[in-house]
């Protein structure tokens, strides 16, 4: 019999035979931010934005400086990512139905439910679908308070709709719902977990109304506030049918913005509300670094579109255009190389099939995007694809390394250069030189574009219609 002195050098002899053990599924932590555009520092959208977590995180991973929604509106473009499905495939094209109120949508296995299938403990708060998250986790937390407290009255008088505000309020941080929600995630990610997690962070600013406390409003004096970038008649050389579908009922007028004073005014609380939401990113961020679960998790954060503050002579978002489409997209994780910076088109859609190869687990059958697991490698490996996003049926808008194609459903079309025209102020649709250009980004246009799925909240995004029933979501 052998002596207790010689069983630590067989435990080591065992171990050696049967080789490393398999290493531990990653958590993955999944952090959304509403109707963000692209004014974060790593994306230089505005010289004045201050979003030092969002960019040390971009730092520490691959940072898609060309991606994209696949729907301007937050209900088909969630629904989109969360599905892996086509706006134009599903017929999810506005506001509503819902994925789980809609036919084509009902019975898909959505990205939460398959982690969940493959072992993940699912958690969420805050706005990941549009509406209705709790079915779709195992855990989700509710009673934030959506939007947050609102005054008494509108501290910017003369809008068009109640979300439509702008201002300091209220007092503190901790009235916010987007700070509650940090504070939750930092709890859950302090708790020890006995199965891998999929946590999702759902936080609601910047989107309207744009309130913040004043300490955020401190950082972007007034008197400092530069514009974003416009051009005198921009719309001039946009087709009739662009200008229309682009036009909401609910945003305020630029030209109201303008005449009364307010388009500085809107900047700075946007600033100030993109300042506060980059604070709650950190919390969570810094509560990850701090647990056992920093080294094996997946962290990817990304916003739902994009959002005009003047720029094309709009406000809000329900347009093809850049300023409406960009988002923020960055990835991190176990064997993904930090300071990377891709500027291939990707779309959200591609998120899906992401997950599913960077934890090892099957993807589901009939997803449309394709993984960015290429890019996380060699962040300058070439995509097979653009960009496509989709506003409303047989309206779509291709976006490849360097030009952004239109075309809507009456045919007319928009061509921008974005290396010397990277606001998109000059259509090159009519000049003849580009012929080649445009029919080469026509063949990325969608073949199917499936009607509007029953119980749509619009019946067309254009005035005259029945647009903007259901507020500016």
């Amino acid at each position: 019999m052998l002596s207790p002195s010689h069983r630590p050098f067989l435990l080591l002899v065992a171990a050696a035979l049967a080789g490393p053990a398999p290493a531990a599924p990653p958590n993955v932590l999944f952090i959304a931010v509403d109707d963000l555009n692209d004014w974060v520092g790593c994306l230089g959208g505005h010289p004045q934005a201050q979003t030092p977590n969002i960019d040390r995180l971009a730092a520490r991973g691959v940072n898609f400086t060309n991606a994209h929604c696949q729907a301007p509106i937050c209900n088909p473009s969630r629904t989109c990512l969360m599905t892996g499905r086509l706006p134009s495939t599903t017929g999810v094209y506005y506001l509503k139905p819902l994925p789980r109120d809609c036919a084509s949508t009902r019975d898909l296995v959505t990205l939460p439910q398959h982690f969940a299938a493959n072992g993940y403990w699912t958690m969420a708060a805050g706005k990941l679908f549009h509406q209705a998250d709790g079915p779709e986790f195992d855990e989700h937390a509710g009673g934030f308070g959506g939007f947050g407290p609102r005054p008494k009255k509108p501290l910017s008088a003369g809008h068009t709709h109640p979300l439509w505000d702008w201002g300091v309020f209220p007092k503190s941080d901790r009235q916010m719902p987007d700070a509650k929600i940090a504070a939750w995630a930092t709890r859950k990610l302090r708790q020890d977990h006995d199965q891998p997690f999929f946590l999702a962070v759902g936080f609601h600013r910047p989107h309207v109304p744009l309130y913040a406390p004043q300490q955020w409003f401190d950082k972007f004096p007034l008197e400092t506030i530069e514009l974003p970038a416009v051009a005198r008649n921009d719309l001039d050389d946009v087709p009739e049918y662009g200008r229309d579908l682009s036009w909401s009922r609910v945003a305020p007028r630029h030209r109201w913005m303008v005449e009364n004073g307010q388009w500085r005014r809107a900047v700075q609380a946007y600033l100030a509300s993109i300042a506060f939401v980059d604070a709650q990113v950190g919390k969570v961020l810094d509560a990850l670094a701090a647990s056992d679960a920093a080294e094996n998790t997946v962290v990817v954060l990304w916003s739902d579109h994009g959002f005009h503050l003047g720029t094309k002579e709009r406000w809000g978002k329900r347009s093809l255009w850049e300023s409406s489409t960009r988002v923020v997209l960055t990835i991190k994780g176990p064997g993904i190389r930090g300071e990377q910076r891709c500027d291939e088109p990707v779309g959200l859609i591609d998120l899906y099939p992401t997950l599913c190869e960077l934890c090892g687990i099957e993807p589901p059958a009939g997803l449309e995007g394709r993984s960015l697991g290429p890019q996380l490698a060699d962040a300058s490996a070439a995509r097979e694809r653009p960009a496509l996003t989709t506003f409303g049926q047989n309206n779509h808008a291709v976006r490849t390394r360097h030009w952004r194609y239109i075309r809507y459903a009456d045919g007319a079309e928009e061509l921008y250069d974005h290396r010397g025209d990277p606001g998109e102020f000059h259509n090159l649709a009519g000049d003849a030189a580009v012929a080649g250009v445009i029919a080469e980004h026509r063949r990325w246009l969608p073949t199917e574009n499936a009607p509007m799925a029953p119980g749509s909240a619009h019946a067309d995004a254009r005035p005259g219609s029945a647009a903007d029933i259901d507020g500016p979501h």
